[in-house]
């Protein structure tokens, strides 16, 4: 949580870091996904590797770019925006997928148990 008092350089780290871990989890840390980020942000190289270092976090259009593809980038946002009622709004279409081909599995399995 970003606080209105103390050190600014301290949230601007943190917001920097927990964007950097995301980013990093999802894409790790190679070249390729510094081509990745720059094709979904526009963000030149240098500026690319800073967030992925953690040296500096992405500006508020760079971010929304990530935020489009990256559901990491996502929930590192909105946790630290403090809104997890948002966080598990988002992560529903992704559920629903994976409930979705765990009922077809299931089904596979009943409909082959019934042949034999």
């Amino acid at each position: 949580m970003f606080t209105k008092k103390g050190n600014s350089f301290l949230a601007q780290k943190q917001y920097a870091t927990s964007i950097a871990r995301a980013l990093n989890m999802e894409l790790g840390g190679t070249h390729q996904a510094t081509k990745t980020l720059m094709r979904w942000t526009n963000a030149n190289e240098r500026t690319v590797k800073n967030w992925l270092a953690g040296s500096n976090g992405p500006s508020g259009e760079h971010l929304v770019a990530l935020v489009k593809h990256s559901d990491l980038a996502l929930a590192a946002f909105l946790g630290m925006a403090e809104r997890p009622d948002a966080l598990t709004a988002s992560e529903l279409p992704m559920l629903r997928q994976k409930l979705q081909s765990v009922l077809e599995g299931i089904d596979s399995c009943l409909c082959q148990g019934r042949r034999e």
